[in-house]
């Protein structure tokens, strides 16, 4: 029997309906079913065999209660999360964040978007996620350590270095993957490559910190570069000073470009004179060891401050959005135009809200979607893992060379699957390219 083709607006209808009040996930879904669905209904193959329908069903989710107790003897009690959401080119492979605003939603649309940023990497990897609402801010590293220790407790009996390999994300850092690492090391007794981002003394990866910002830094210069440009010269605007903020600046300077601003929960700031890389050293220890707010910067050095606002004002060549998701609305799209915007690659995981993106699309804005250009942290995951289960260490020189080759190849299928009119949409090229991988696997397995 034929197949009814299928229909967009049919499609998010039965999603929403299957999945009520999940809207980061809802929106996730959407940004990849506008390219999928064309393309499912010009290739019956994957039509007749429900392969969009079955993508967006994750293998499984695991919900448990963590007990622990704090420092003045109180018990707390959090819940902890594993979306193992597809497993068909490799192990599920994805962070674990520690924030008060995870729920099923959140990690459902991070496992989602795993799932083709992995696939882009060409590295044997699945996607998933998992995490917690737990806080980890100012708690003490014993009150960390306990967390830690329950949460492993029951995580350990879902994950393995050929099933399920967890690395870090938001509040996931070295302290807690050390933590969590010993408490698995302790009850499997035995020592295996089963979470990424370690510590260097045991089975970490060199550059690893450094991946995903270094990562999306790449992709933006091959993207000029493809249109006879690059960063050199350019003013670059970039959201968040974490890790992925603090490495993507890193990376511009190297490559000769200005940074404009950096910013926190609590505001940008906007540095006229540029951030240098003595200013960039301060950044990363007010950060990594003060623990402090980014206006700290702001009075050291006498720039402006804007607190509770957004940096997509500032007048630049380059965004790099490398804070949390939907942190680029439609209105910030149309000032970043109307100030002339180059291009903009995603440090973060889905910092853009659809209608914006659709805004620099119509704008022939060179966009880069985080599933592409934020991949070079799990990429450099992939490569622990593979040190890992080889008993050796790369060089940092190496790593970053395959880091290099890793996102030039991601960009060389956006290319492929994403060319109009001499013009190249890489969300449908990344779409597109980590789609047909995971769905031609998922077709030879037969129905499962």
């Amino acid at each position: 029997m034929q197949k009814k083709k299928l229909d967009l607006n049919e499609f998010m209808q039965g999603l929403v309906e299957r999945n009520p009040g999940e809207t980061e996930f809802h929106q996730a879904v959407q940004e990849v079913a506008e390219d999928i669905i064309p393309f499912v209904n010009d290739n019956p193959q994957y039509m007749h065999a429900a392969l969009l329908e079955r993508m967006t069903e994750p293998d499984r989710i695991i919900s448990f209660r963590v007990c622990w107790e704090d420092d003045e003897g109180h018990i707390r009690v959090n819940r902890g999360y594993r979306v193992q959401y597809n497993n068909a080119i490799g192990p599920y492979k994805g962070g674990l964040r520690f924030h008060p605003s995870v729920n099923q939603s959140v990690l459902k649309f991070l496992g989602f978007e795993q799932v083709f940023k992995n696939s882009l990497t060409t590295l044997p990897m699945g996607g998933g996620k998992g995490g917690s609402d737990f806080d980890p801010k100012g708690k003490s590293d014993r009150e960390v350590m306990r967390f830690c220790q329950s949460f492993m407790t029951e995580l350990h009996k879902h994950i393995g270095p050929n099933r399920d390999v967890p690395a870090g994300d938001i509040g996931v850092g070295a302290r807690e993957i050390g933590y969590l690492f010993g408490q698995y090391k302790r009850l499997e007794n035995e020592f295996t490559g089963t979470l990424t981002g370690k510590s260097l003394e045991f089975g970490g990866s060199l550059i690893r910190t450094e991946a995903t910002g270094y990562g999306t830094v790449y992709f933006m210069e091959l993207m000029l570069n493809h249109r006879g440009d690059s960063l050199k010269g350019k003013s670059v605007v970039i959201s968040g000073s974490g890790n992925v903020a603090q490495y993507a600046a890193e990376k511009v300077l190297q490559l000769g470009g200005r940074v404009l601003t950096m910013s926190d929960s609590s505001g940008y700031i906007h540095d006229r004179d540029g951030i240098d890389a003595e200013k960039l050293a301060y950044i990363i220890d007010l950060k990594t060891v003060q623990r402090g707010r980014i206006s700290a910067y702001a009075e050291k050095y006498g720039c402006d401050f804007y607190p509770g606002e957004k940096p997509w004002s500032v007048k630049c060549d380059v965004a790099l959005p490398c804070a949390t998701q939907n942190e680029i609305s439609i209105d910030d799209a149309k000032l970043l135009v109307e100030n002339g915007i180059m291009a903009v690659a995603e440090g973060a995981n889905m910092p853009t809200y659809i209608d914006a993106i659709h805004v620099f699309h119509d704008n022939k804005v060179l966009y880069a979607p985080g599933k592409a250009s934020n991949a070079g942290g799990v990429a450099v995951s992939g490569l622990e893992m593979s040190q890992n289960s080889l008993r050796i260490s790369w060089s940092r020189e190496e790593l970053d060379e395959r880091l290099r080759n890793i996102m030039t190849e991601i960009h060389d299928q956006c290319l492929k699957y994403g060319k109009e009119d001499g013009f190249v949409d890489y969300v449908k090229g990344a779409n597109l390219a980590g789609f047909v991988k995971v769905a031609n696997a998922m077709m030879a397995y037969g129905v499962i």
